[in-house]
């Protein structure tokens, strides 16, 4: 332990000379808040490792595969589970980290992710809302407690969440942060093919229907890296489900997904969703457990979180939200493409709370960011109406003054 320690120190070191770059660039940004929100995280970092210790984790197996004297580093170079393989290969066998070591390497993994989604909300809404009358509405989201813990241990989760948040602060902002979407978009596309997909489609949609006035030659550009980076990775992507030599993609995607949603349903804590209409798959996706269906104490602590995700998920069932994404800009249309497209994909394949309560982690702060600007526009809205009545207002009065 006395090395994770050490390490724990020195990214704590490193991360005041990032929120130096960073507070240079950004003029909101707050270094006490994210030294917070590193310690917290930290926390999470300890829950997952003793639960690690008591319960079967993927984060062992993480760590003794790279050990193989028979493979060399290159070797491990591919898409999926072999990637964290891959990044975690130096680390063990060339700096000699230890199981403890490479969990807080891949918590602070986790960690940058909640920065980089920090900048990303706080650059695109300026605004501060209050949500249940108290709470920061930002704060609230950058502190849920399933969130960090994750993203808080060896294995797909933390560099995956690292990876979405570098792309969606980056795609606001192409020429500044060129390096920075092109590291998260690999990030992603190495980790999970099918998320990359997801990712390339909403920024298309969101660059062909946003609000913003954009240069036929900048839409061009996205058109064609995007479009042209799915069309050279497609193998890799359709082969997530074996489907990489299909001639029938839609019957063989469906037949993929009744087995490995029966898979998953004999996992534990399964639930039937291949019954459910398509509402109720996404409900229980987004949702679920509630209490009643809570598979353990970790699946109440989740239920508590799930309520909140479900209070601030009515906030924007109404006819004004339709109105304002009409009207959003490419941010808000790219956030709301990507997460009702990986819920969807996910809902045909999932069938297990326990892995539910995992994989939506991913998807879940592009939601949290629709919802956000969504009440920033209308308090926004609300303020400049309230200017407008003031200013008529005076303009009354002074004509009434004038006679």
């Amino acid at each position: 332990m006395f090395g994770a320690l050490a390490l724990v120190i020195t990214l704590l070191f490193i991360n005041q000379g990032l929120f130096s770059f960073m507070g240079k660039r950004h003029t909101f940004f707050s270094k006490k808040l994210m030294n917070g929100l590193y310690f917290y995280h930290l926390l999470f970092f300890g829950v997952y490792y003793v639960y690690a210790l008591v319960n079967r984790s993927d984060s062992h197996m993480y760590f003794l595969r790279p050990q193989s004297i028979s493979r060399s580093w290159s070797s491990f170079f591919g898409t999926s589970t072999t990637f964290i393989d891959f990044l975690s290969y130096p680390f063990i066998n060339y700096l000699n980290f230890n199981y403890e070591m490479m969990m807080v390497l891949y918590a602070w993994f986790g960690y940058l992710g909640f920065v980089f989604a920090y900048l990303f909300f706080r650059e695109n809404i300026p605004i501060k809302i209050r949500v249940f009358k108290n709470f920061d509405f930002l704060i609230l989201i950058l502190f849920l407690p399933n969130m960090h813990f994750w993203t808080a241990s060896l294995g797909k989760g933390a560099p995956i969440f690292l990876g979405l948040m570098m792309f969606a602060y980056s795609i606001t902002n192409i020429k500044k942060r060129f390096i920075t979407l092109i590291i998260g978009s690999l990030i992603i596309y190495f980790i999970r093919p099918h998320v990359f997909l997801f990712i390339a489609v909403g920024t298309v949609l969101g660059y062909m229907t946003g609000k913003e006035k954009i240069s036929f030659g900048k839409k061009l550009l996205i058109y064609v890296v995007m479009i042209g980076g799915l069309m050279l990775v497609q193998d890799q992507i359709l082969a997530v489900a074996g489907l990489e030599g299909s001639d029938d993609l839609v019957e063989d995607f469906q037949d993929f997904s009744e087995t490995r949603s029966n898979k998953l349903d004999n996992a534990g804590s399964g639930v039937n969703m291949a019954a459910y209409p398509l509402p109720l798959k996404l409900f229980t996706f987004w949702f679920r457990p509630l209490f009643l269906d809570a598979p353990g104490i970790l699946g109440l602590i989740v239920s508590v979180e799930n309520l909140i995700y479900l209070l601030l998920f009515l906030k924007i069932l109404n006819k004004k939200f339709l109105k304002f994404i009409k009207k959003s800009p490419i941010s808000v249309k790219m956030s709301l493409t990507v997460f009702f497209l990986s819920s969807l994909a996910m809902t045909f394949v999932m069938s297990n709370l326990g892995i539910i309560m995992r994989q939506k982690s991913m998807v879940m702060y592009f939601l949290f960011f629709v919802i956000y600007y969504f009440l920033a526009q209308k308090k926004y809205d609300k303020i400049m109406w309230k200017r407008r009545k003031i200013k008529q207002q005076k303009l009354k009065d002074e004509l009434v003054i004038g006679n």
